[in-house]
């Protein structure tokens, strides 16, 4: 018997024409899969898989000597052509960040050293100039994948991009073009090329997804610029998606479903129509403040991680900048001098105009280091030399930094917030290196504001045992979710096995999160929050209810949350919070959430359920 898989299944019985077509309705009798990767960029899609796949197969063999002049000649022709190829695509990059790579790939191209390396190959075995070159870049790429340091790691890329597309021209071939594309589909790929990215039809392309990257690659860089769902790091699904299967993305949570049944077809349409409702309501809800019924007012921010995103966050009625990672101007391109960091800062600020920027430190170290310094491979690198550990062994880089921040404060509102402080020493310590930078600018009469507001990241469960000794010198705090869970939790977050376990409803999350705002409203000082659990709709009369003043989310968040905060009392988010806190379980604390949003919001359907989220069934 043998089964053609089509539209529907067609099963032919031996030596026989003969079949039995069994119509679509098969995938009914089938268990949906699901799939679970890193949430690289937020957002819902729903459509049918477009699998993409280069095979590139580069052929092997020997070259006469007479010819190996003309060899290499024609290797030189290939580097002009690509670019050539390579400046044509700077000229059509839309922001500073998408024309630093492709100079990045046109340098490689140009390298000297590169070329050597190619020369030097060709005339020790004299095989075709194709096949050196994808030895040569095959040996460089394994370099570069066993090194330690990320950034490195995720340059593979960008020399697997270089090299093909010189053996490409070498072999003159073309290739399929993701620009051609001309249904919506969802992209599914082992890996996409920053060139692949920027030039496929972003009108066509509802979401990507990926067998490899990470959320600080370029392909998640630039498609977060796009606004386009992403999931990376799936490890298996161009195994597990073929051509045309329904797929439903959820990017938020980092989830896949591959034919998915009715009842998760329903609720994942319903979240779509409810974001573009949402989208549809930007223009009148973006002006309203976020107040409860009963006139209790909090700020919703936004969380960015390029400039270019500071001109787009107001039409969603942001307040300001909550969370500016300033960490992607030193992991792009390695652009970390005193000026192009005030270029950056100053931009962003200046879009904002006159709102509040809170620009954090880099959360540099560990897994993120910077090419340009010694890494060793550390064994847990999230729980050791980085964000303020690195900036304070570091003083002339971290108060470069500093200094750029201060400049740029004269441009609107400006705050500065440090990153996984762990204990007064450090806060102190991160204090004075400020104080330091700010004599250095007065030296060389470089003005910036008097008035900078100075906030302290609480995500690690010691910072919040010594809040009150922290809010003595802290403007605000900022409460990291992300990070506190993980640590509370002992949760490696991209650890699949355990990622289920890491729920902010634990009771000792919301305990912790509570006392952090409790010793900050005892100060005197607000207690923002700029971890994903800020951004959750679900979660937003429980933090409401716990005492939060500062929400700071992605940006496409703001519409809903603010529309729950808008239809509900500060004192049945209390009420919530209260028995949330004295509950045994996080399960509870989910049925108590689900209750209380059946009993005050009944026609609020969620866009996002987070911290709701049942467990996953493949």
């Amino acid at each position: 018997m043998h089964i053609d898989y089509g539209p529907g299944y067609r099963i032919y019985y031996k030596d026989t024409f003969t079949a039995i077509e069994i119509k679509p309705i098969w995938r009914y009798f089938f268990y949906m899969k699901i799939l679970s990767g890193i949430a690289a960029v937020p957002g819902i899609a729903i459509g049918k898989a477009f699998l993409y796949s280069e095979d590139l197969e580069t052929p092997r063999y020997i070259i006469p000597q007479e010819q190996s002049t003309e060899e290499m000649k024609r290797f030189i022709r290939a580097v002009e052509e690509v670019s050539a190829e390579l400046r044509i695509l700077r000229e059509k990059a839309k922001t500073r960040e998408q024309d630093g790579i492709f100079a990045a790939h046109q340098l490689m191209v140009e390298d000297q050293d590169f070329h050597y390396k190619v020369k030097a190959r060709f005339e020790t075995n004299y095989e075709n100039i194709e096949w050196v070159v994808s030895e040569v870049a095959r040996e460089l790429s394994r370099k570069l994948i066993e090194s330690p340091n990320e950034y490195l790691r995720e340059r593979t890329a960008d020399v697997v991009d270089v090299s093909r597309r010189i053996i490409r021209n070498l072999l003159g071939i073309k290739r399929f073009s993701l620009a051609d594309l001309q249904e919506e589909v969802i992209l599914v790929a082992r890996d996409l090329l920053p060139s692949e990215v920027l030039a496929f039809n972003k009108d066509k392309v509802k979401a990507l997804l990926l067998d490899a990257g990470s959320r600080t690659n370029h392909a998640a860089i630039l498609l977060r610029s796009f606004g386009i769902p992403g999931v990376f790091g799936l490890s298996s699904v161009t195994r597990e998606i073929t051509n045309g299967s329904l797929i439903i993305v959820d990017g938020g949570t980092g989830q896949v479903f591959i034919e998915p049944d009715n009842e998760t077809t329903r609720r994942y349409k319903e979240q779509l129509a409810n974001q573009e409702q949402s989208a549809v309501n930007l223009s009148v809800l973006k002006d309203f403040p976020a107040a409860t019924t009963d006139s209790r007012r909090v700020s919703l921010v936004a969380n960015i991680e390029l400039p270019e995103e500071a001109e787009e966050i107001a039409r969603y009625g942001a307040e300001g900048i909550g969370l500016y990672r300033s960490e992607f101007l030193f992991l792009q391109n390695g652009r970390n001098s005193e000026e192009e960091q005030l270029e950056a800062y100053s931009r962003v600020v200046k879009a904002m105009n006159g709102k509040p920027v809170t620009i954090r430190t880099v959360d540099l170290g560990g897994e993120k280091a910077l090419p340009a310094i010694a890494n060793e491979n550390e064994k847990n690198p999230l729980m050791g030399w980085r964000a303020i550990r690195f900036s304070l062994s570091l003083p002339d880089l971290f108060k470069t930094q500093l200094r750029a921040i201060l400049r740029a404060s004269i441009h609107g509102k400006v705050q500065i917030m440090f990153p996984m402080i762990s204990n007064i020493e450090e806060l102190e310590q991160a204090l004075f290196l400020l104080e330091e930078a700010r004599m250095e600018c007065r030296k060389k009469n470089q003005g910036f504001a008097d008035d900078i507001k100075i906030g302290t990241m609480i995500e690690i469960p010691s910072a919040v045992m010594t809040a009150d000794i922290l809010a003595k010198k802290s403007d605000f705090f900022s409460i990291g979710t992300n990070d506190l869970i993980q640590y509370t939790l002992a949760v490696d977050q991209e650890n699949e096995r355990v990622r289920h376990l890491a729920k902010g409803t634990q009771i000792a999350v919301l305990r912790l999160i509570k006392q952090t705002i409790d010793a900050a409203h005892a100060a005197g000082i607000h207690a923002a929050m700029c971890g994903e659990m800020a951004g959750d709709p679900a979660a937003a009369a429980l933090l409401l209810g716990l005492g939060l003043d500062e929400f700071s989310m992605n940006a496409s968040a703001i519409p809903q949350v603010k529309h729950i905060i808008r239809n509900v009392s500060i004192e049945s988010c209390k009420a919530l919070a209260e028995s949330a806190l004295t509950s045994t379980s996080h399960k509870q604390v989910q049925e108590l959430i689900r209750d209380w949003y059946s009993k005050h919001l009944p026609s609020l359907t969620l866009a996002s359920d987070m911290i709701l989220e049942t467990q996953a069934q493949t």
